[in-house]
């Protein structure tokens, strides 16, 4: 294979509140639990059936870390854009254990609140430097290359038909 895609992307609960430590040097390290479920009706019963999968997901990207600190709660939806990465790990019994995670590196990923007006935080690598100094969309002079869709700015467009 000439290239590779490692990427995820889940749109999901989270099932408890952030877990936050910090690293032996210093950096934050976050740790969410996001429930997705697959529903459907059974065709021999009729009954509505569900199915739920749990995954770990990891943010070692320090502004990342701060809005999911600052902001997430247990019940939250959240999307999260990352990597798989597994490791691997011995228990008390010096049996080998494999992970395998979502993560949010220290460059990469994305962190996004779905939900009422006051959880609608959206964070990228893009957004990140600029939200540091200042609140995003603030800054005089500074256009967002990415606008978010719906918002008044959307109704100024000129239409060119």
């Amino acid at each position: 294979m000439a290239g590779s895609v490692n990427k995820v992307m889940l749109l999901g609960n989270l099932g408890q509140d952030p877990l936050v430590r910090t690293s032996q040097e210093g950096n934050k390290i976050v740790q969410l639990s996001i429930a997705t479920s697959d529903r459907w009706k059974d065709r021999n019963t009729g009954e509505q059936r569900e199915k739920t999968e749990w995954h770990r997901v990891v943010i070692f990207n320090e502004n990342l870390s701060n809005i999911a600190e600052k902001y997430l709660k247990k019940g939250n939806t959240v999307f999260v854009e990352g990597q798989l990465q597994t490791r691997k790990w011995q228990d008390q019994n010096g049996q080998d254990k494999y992970t395998t995670e979502v993560v949010l590196g220290r460059f990469r990923g994305e962190l996004a609140m779905i939900g009422s007006r006051n959880d609608n935080i959206s964070m990228n690598d893009d957004q990140q430097s600029l939200a540091q100094d200042q609140s995003i969309g603030e800054q005089p002079g500074k256009t967002d290359e990415n606008p978010p869709m719906g918002g008044a700015g959307d109704l100024d467009d000129e239409i060119p038909f």
